[in-house]
């Protein structure tokens, strides 16, 4: 109620769409088991991100005996861009990268069992996922120290990363309808131009077996 009162009733509008928006955030935030075998399969956590966007990881790895936890991040694009690959992780570890391309970005992980342990018994690790993407990893809490930000700025600079997001999305949907738009229309046109020859060709043959008909029933002496 303070806040209301410091900041008038004009700034009401406002902080009701920045809580919108920022209830419209995805949680990103995920807890797994994971299982141990001498060649373990990959175990990817995907999320969308725009090119340039900042990616922060935080994976808290339990402990497990007679195991070793590897990470590597990728991304869907044609080129599967390798971003990290780090073996034996334990504990809590934090990684930042930077997307390459309009693409998902894949969080892998794989769970090696040890060669001198007994894979009779079902061993597992759990791991405690975190990932921010685009506004959501910047560290806002950094920049109002630096800026000497108050608390109502810090979550202004907040809502206007976020906001920007949303720009940025709806401008790459815009895009990404356009190129579909494109290639629908230029679909299009293949199709009524391959219409187009194949009723030449229907016609064509049809006239050829007429004339054709028409020259054996001749040679025949059945019709003159």
């Amino acid at each position: 109620m303070a806040l209301m009162a410091h900041l008038g009733l004009h700034a009401i509008p406002l902080l009701l769409v920045a809580l919108l928006v920022c209830l419209s955030q995805p949680a990103s935030a995920i807890k797994f088991n994971i299982p141990a075998s001498r060649y373990p399969p990959a175990k990817c956590i995907w999320n969308a991100a725009h090119t340039g966007a900042l990616v922060i990881i935080t994976a808290n790895v339990g402990p497990g005996d007679g195991q070793r936890i590897d990470i590597e991040v990728i991304d869907s694009s044609e080129h599967k861009n390798v971003y990290l690959s780090k073996r034996d992780i334990n504990g809590e570890k934090r990684f930042a990268i930077t997307a390459h391309a309009e693409e998902d970005i894949g969080v892998c992980f794989r769970n090696y069992l040890d060669g001198d342990v007994s894979d009779t018994k079902v061993r597992s690790r759990v791991i405690d996922l975190d990932i921010d993407i685009g506004a959501d990893a910047v560290d806002y809490n950094a920049i109002a120290n630096q800026e000497s930000l108050s608390g109502l700025e810090t979550e202004m600079r907040k809502i206007e990363g976020i906001i920007k997001e949303i720009v940025d999305e709806m401008e790459y949907l815009r895009v990404r309808e356009e190129r579909f738009s494109d290639t629908n229309e230029s679909t299009n046109g293949r199709v009524q131009n391959f219409a187009w020859f194949m009723i030449a060709a229907l016609l064509s043959l049809g006239i050829w077996e007429i004339f054709h008909l028409r020259a054996f029933f001749k040679r025949k002496y059945l019709i003159d």
